[in-house]
């Protein structure tokens, strides 16, 4: 399905030339759920926004059912089948939630489709499916449309930026069932998560450990788990969504 091939990428700033990534070698097949985790300021998101296109490498290669994607923006890995969830959502000013739900789709849903996808994110539809996707919206709010409009895309490859952040408790036991829920019933897709959540880790097919811009470790979450379980690599998602 997809895969980064010597891929690496770089900024500049005031101090000249910074490596972000350096040489990312990774295999992501179908039916996969991936999440990727490590140190805060390995390059996590950076490899994310590669992934959906936001970002273009300084060099490697990016290919999708082994088609090079490389110099392909965002709408047209769009296109193809490849969605990202922003791990703070983009709010559209003017639009309501049942119309970005049906751009998401690609096609004209009825509002009891859309009202449906509301639904799987724990959203009351009646309140929420003619509401502007404007700041009257919290950040949590956001984040679970965000997800509808990936559920009505149903595309190849969904990736999460932190899908997490900003959510209370019961949205995130929420968030791992919508999760089981994807990658089992859009056959031949796969999911990749950034996060450092034990409970996303613990439902992973693959874990990748991204540390200091490159990938120091990789496998199952049996193997790879014990290992980085009480590192800053995982955090459990308990200690810190019940303060909220």
């Amino acid at each position: 399905m997809l895969e980064l091939r010597n891929v690496s990428f770089s900024v500049e700033d005031e101090q000249g030339k910074k490596e972000i990534l350096h040489d990312l070698n990774l295999k992501i097949d179908e039916n996969k759920f991936v999440v990727i985790t490590g140190p805060n300021g390995g390059g996590k998101s950076t490899m994310a926004r590669l992934i959906a296109g936001i970002e273009k490498p300084t060099s490697g290669q990016i290919l999708f059912d082994g088609e090079d994607i490389t110099d392909a923006g965002i709408t047209e890995r769009a296109r193809k089948g490849i969605s990202f969830a922003f791990q703070q959502p983009v709010r559209f000013k003017g639009i309501q939630v049942v119309d970005l739900l049906r751009i998401a789709a690609g096609k004209k849903i009825s509002v009891s489709e859309a009202c449906e996808f509301l639904s799987e994110v724990g959203l009351c539809a009646r309140d929420y499916v003619y509401r502007e996707v404007n700041a009257s919206l919290s950040g949590g709010e956001l984040k679970r449309i965000e997800i509808a409009t990936l559920l009505a895309r149903r595309t190849r490859l969904s990736v999460f930026d932190e899908p997490e952040a900003g959510i209370d408790l019961w949205s995130f036991q929420n968030l791992i069932r919508i999760f089981e829920k994807m990658r089992r019933e859009i056959s031949g897709s796969s999911i990749v998560i950034i996060s450092h959540q034990e409970r996303i880790l613990k439902i992973a097919d693959v874990i990748v450990v991204l540390k200091n811009g490159t990938i120091s470790k990789q496998g199952s979450a049996d193997e790879i788990l014990p290992e980085i379980i009480g590192t800053d690599a995982a955090v459990d998602a308990c200690a810190r969504l019940t303060d909220k």
